[in-house]
């Protein structure tokens, strides 16, 4: 389900920004962001559940992180241009990209991409760097991102692991 629901947020945010950007009328837009802020509150739940077992408390730092970002991002809360809500995405992924790697449920290598994601989010937290670096640090960020998803939803978890380790 995260897997399906990730793919859904990806595509969205992948055709807003690349496709569409300044071309969809407000209501549209709103629709858009509507779809990819409930998926990734979805994704958020569904990643802490999965990742519990690993560590309980990383699981919860994560969730908290991402909601705490979504906010952020929802009531657009830039000061000064720094972007604290992609920023708090970023160290989202860092953390999920740690459990991870920490779990034996999911192939370890599958870390890398949302620790890669996480640093292409945290270019966000200095405007001058995330300037320079756009597109390229938004697109790395959804393949990161989306290289996760991709595997849910292919391919899923061990769930005799993951009952092993919520054991």
């Amino acid at each position: 389900m995260a897997g399906a629901l990730f793919l859904l947020l990806v595509l969205t945010a992948a055709c807003a920004e690349f496709f569409f950007r300044g071309k969809l009328n407000s209501a549209a837009d709103l629709a858009a962001g509507f779809i990819e802020v409930s998926c990734m509150i979805a994704v958020t739940l569904l990643f802490y559940d999965l990742f519990k077992p690993v560590n309980k408390g990383l699981s919860l730092l994560a969730l908290s992180l991402n909601l705490v970002g979504l906010v952020l991002e929802l009531i657009q809360f830039i000061p000064r241009g720094v972007n604290i809500g992609l920023g708090l995405h970023g160290f989202y992924w860092l953390l999920i990209g740690c459990l991870i790697f920490r779990s034996a449920f999911l192939p370890g290598i599958l870390g890398a991409p949302p620790v890669f994601a996480g640093l292409c989010w945290l270019t966000f937290l200095l405007p001058t760097l995330a300037n320079a670096l756009s597109p390229y640090n938004l697109a790395a960020g959804l393949l990161g991102e989306g290289a996760v998803c991709l595997w849910l939803f292919v391919m899923g978890v061990n769930v005799q692991r993951w009952k092993q380790q919520a054991a």
